[in-house]
């Protein structure tokens, strides 16, 4: 008997939220978005985000479909877009978004309709 979906399903953690990177030559030509993405990991790792109820979960995407103003940042469930995120301003994202659940307002963009309020709101 072969197994069924359950038994086949992948497991996965439960996580807080979701950080999508673009690391896309449209949206950071000078390949910004890559060194960003790898200056994530250790970011969550010194704030002890990587695992827990608080566990963040990171992707990266060749596009995003902004293709100006990049490198964009991207929390989910909260659909909070970011421009222009430089090294400093994803520190800021990482400590006062993802660990103190207050988002950079200056650095948003776009939200996400229907999105979960923060807390600083």
């Amino acid at each position: 008997m072969s197994p069924g979906p359950a038994e086949l399903a992948p497991l996965m953690d439960a996580y807080a939220r979701h950080v999508i990177v673009c690391t896309g030559g449209h949206c950071s030509p000078s390949r910004e978005g890559r060194m960003l993405y790898a200056q994530l990991a250790r970011l969550l790792q010194r704030e002890n985000l990587l695992f827990g109820p608080r566990r963040v979960k990171r992707g990266e995407t060749p596009c995003l479909g902004v293709c100006g103003g990049g490198p964009i940042v991207v929390v989910y469930p909260e659909g909070i877009w970011y421009a222009g995120v430089t090294p400093a301003l994803l520190e800021r994202i990482v400590v006062e978004h993802l660990r103190d659940g207050r988002v950079v307002a200056e650095a948003v963009f776009h939200r996400l309709e229907g999105g979960t309020r923060d807390q600083s709101e």
